[in-house]
């Protein structure tokens, strides 16, 4: 390049609508010498292929026009002026916005999942309490909590023997070692069961006795005690996961629908809850 004024090609000055049309074709930008007379606006790039462009008294606007007039004739390759700081800055925040708003959603999937696992696990200990509620059939499920002294260390049942149903009203215990038959009948005899066992020297017997509309009552107060206990274990979920939600940082609203559709969830299991209690207790109390 000269810097000596020569007339230059590019003397039509375009209009602001021709720039306005000719911006979008605008893709890479690198730095044009210029008369050291002249102070750049910007930083530009050469088209590729474009034609040369005279050094001439053209002002730094100018210059850029013609070289964006260039690139719209298809002279040159597709340029993009890159010098818009506001731009840049507003594809980053879009793309944190985007972040955030899978970050939120990722919370609000996980907080749920967690509450609903631990609250179905607070409902199926509840099932397994009111197992061991007898009625006027034989259950072997009566026996759940039975534990038997061996060799010093409490030991479940089930582990010591093999329980089966011969009638409707009987329950037969098999030990797997006749020297357990003794620390299993002592263990019946102090437990809650309510039922007197038969040692025969071998087996073990339990006679599932017809309940009383008394005992009938009382077993309708142990349903629903365990029934309150599973709600409270219920509501100590939701109170937990709230405190998780607390610890983590949600838009307002955000939190605000995933703190409603916990409280949904909890009621769902509440209800639940009472829909096996009432199926327990009508259970105990038909005669």
């Amino acid at each position: 390049h000269s810097t000596d004024p020569k007339p230059c090609i590019m003397a039509p000055m375009l209009t602001s609508k021709i720039v306005a049309e000719a911006s979008p074709l605008v893709k890479t930008i690198a730095p044009v010498r210029r008369p050291a007379a002249f102070k750049p606006v910007t930083s530009y790039v050469a088209p590729v292929n474009a034609v040369s462009v005279t050094p001439c008294r053209l002002s730094g606007i100018a210059l850029r026009r013609s070289i964006i007039a260039e690139a719209k004739k298809g002279k040159g390759a597709s340029a993009e002026v890159v010098d818009s700081p506001k731009g840049g800055k507003g594809g980053k925040g879009g793309k944190g916005a985007a972040e955030a708003s899978g970050d939120t959603a990722k919370v609000e999937k996980e907080a749920k999942a967690d509450a609903e696992d631990r609250m179905k696990k607070a409902v199926a200990a509840l099932a397994d309490n009111l197992n061991t509620i007898r009625t006027g059939r034989a259950n072997p499920a009566i026996l759940d909590r039975i534990m038997v002294d061996q060799f010093g260390s409490p030991t479940p049942i089930k582990r010591v023997a093999s329980i089966s149903v011969p009638e409707a009203t009987t329950l037969l215990i098999s030990p797997f070692d006749k020297a357990s038959l003794k620390p299993i009948e002592k263990a019946l005899l102090e437990s809650d069961i309510g039922i007197n066992p038969t040692n025969d020297g071998e087996k073990i017997r339990l006679v599932v006795p017809p309940l009383t509309q008394e005992r009938r009552k009382e077993l309708a107060k142990t349903a629903a005690k365990f029934g309150e206990e599973s709600k409270v274990a219920v509501r100590n979920v939701r109170t937990d996961v709230k405190k998780k939600i607390d610890k983590v940082e949600l838009p307002k609203d955000s939190k605000k629908d995933l703190e409603d559709a916990l409280q949904k969830i909890t009621d769902q299991y509440v209800k639940k809850i009472d829909e096996v209690v009432k199926t327990k207790t009508d259970e105990v109390m038909k005669l």
